[in-house]
């Protein structure tokens, strides 16, 4: 086993995170730089996109000949992990979600005519987008399949979209929708996916929820469907194909999660470090207490045993396995260990991680959200219980054993 990364990704990996330190680190303590939503102002991220697709750190999760980077999962990984160092450099790189997962999908799944309208605007950082599944009780939540309520009726060549969904990513600022309706009844084959533009009538922005935030561009909002009419040639994959879109998409798109939240997890212990180092307490500096020491140890060892988890996920993907298992398990640990990595830190700079004069209380109010999104952490453990259930001892199974 080879745990060395290639050159070029490793190469990568540096410059990102070069950049990071140069031009993204050094704004996040001033108000000014940010909305009343705690998100970059937009003036200043287009100025930063600007450099970075400059320097050629791009969109690396998209093909070369679609103008990113082309990177294997692998790769992402590694560098998306020095991305997640602060809350606001994936945007910058145009690797954030929801548009990196949106990216994705397309360029795996749409026709040609639709990655050229709605996937390149996204590549080349000329809209946003959001991906619609989630719904308000009764509506579809972890389980789509069976509970998803708008539905999509067919009417010549159109499709004519009924309901509500919330909680949408980035949906406040998003010109380009990626939309999963009901089209039948049937518990597999009854969802079904369609592109739509912001300008479309028949739906509305129905309020952007407020949340503990920091929260992505956009936000997280509800809509309303009355009617919105879609044209069949912008329905993504065939009719009765929505679930398996879905499931394209998060597998990946669960994993982007992880990579970043390990870059994060990263710089809580950076910010700790800088701090206990110079901080003293009973006549030694705080490194120097065995019990900062085990707390800091602990918080290592566990972005570690992430990391390898999410690496081995991302591995299996780029062999062209759907790594559902390794995903769930990255997903369950990475979440966790965000949480225990900032508030480590802010244990240990006290007063001062507890105020806004650092990050750190930013992110802890983020790290919440973790074992939410994209599936509960309590969803994820199930997903392995059935797993292990129906593996017994191949759970644990080598390759393709």
């Amino acid at each position: 086993m080879d745990f060395n990364l290639p050159k070029e990704i490793d190469a990568y990996r540096k410059q990102i995170r070069n950049f990071v330190d140069e031009h993204i680190l050094p704004l996040e303590n001033n108000p000014s730089n940010f909305d009343e939503h705690e998100s970059i102002v937009l003036p200043l991220l287009t100025e930063l996109r600007e450099r970075a697709r400059s320097e050629g750190i791009w969109a690396l999760q998209v093909s070369k000949e679609r103008g990113g980077g082309g990177l294997p999962v692998v790769g992402m990984a590694a560098c998306y992990e020095e991305m997640g160092r602060s809350l606001y450099a994936p945007a910058v790189f145009n690797s954030h979600a929801p548009d990196d997962g949106n990216m994705m999908l397309l360029e795996k799944v749409a026709t040609n005519l639709q990655k050229d309208r709605w996937l390149q605007p996204l590549i080349d950082g000329e809209s946003w987008s959001a991906f619609a599944m989630t719904e308000p009780a009764p509506g579809s939540g972890s389980d789509p399949g069976g509970m998803m309520q708008t539905r999509a009726e067919k009417i010549g060549n159109q499709w004519k979209i009924y309901g509500r969904k919330w909680f949408i990513s980035g949906a406040g600022i998003a010109e380009h929708f990626i939309l999963v309706a009901r089209t039948s009844d049937d518990p597999r084959k009854g969802l079904t996916a369609f592109l739509f533009h912001r300008d479309q009538p028949g739906w509305q922005l129905e309020r952007r929820i407020p949340t503990m935030g920091p929260e992505e561009h956009g936000g997280h909002c509800e809509l309303i469907f009355d009617g919105l009419t879609i044209d069949d040639e912008n329905r993504l994959m065939g009719v009765g194909d929505g679930l398996k879109v879905t499931q394209i998409r998060l597998g990946t798109a669960r994993l982007t999660h992880c990579m970043r939240w390990l870059g994060l997890s990263k710089r809580c212990l950076e910010i700790t470090q800088d701090y206990v180092a110079e901080r003293q307490a009973f006549g030694k500096k705080l490194t120097d207490h065995e019990g900062v020491q085990w707390m800091l140890g602990e918080a290592a060892l566990e972005i570690h045993v992430g990391r390898l988890l999410t690496m081995h996920a991302a591995w299996k993907l780029d062999q062209g396995n759907y790594s559902r298992k390794e995903v769930s398990m990255a997903k369950v640990v990475v979440a966790d260990t965000l949480h225990k990595a900032v508030d480590t830190a802010i244990q240990l700079n006290g007063a001062r991680g507890y105020s806004k004069d650092t990050v750190l209380e930013r992110i802890y109010r983020y790290a919440r959200c973790a074992r939410l999104v994209d599936g509960s952490s309590e969803v994820h453990k199930m997903v392995l219980a059935r797993n292990l259930a129906k593996e017994n001892t191949d759970f644990w199974a080598w390759g393709s054993e």
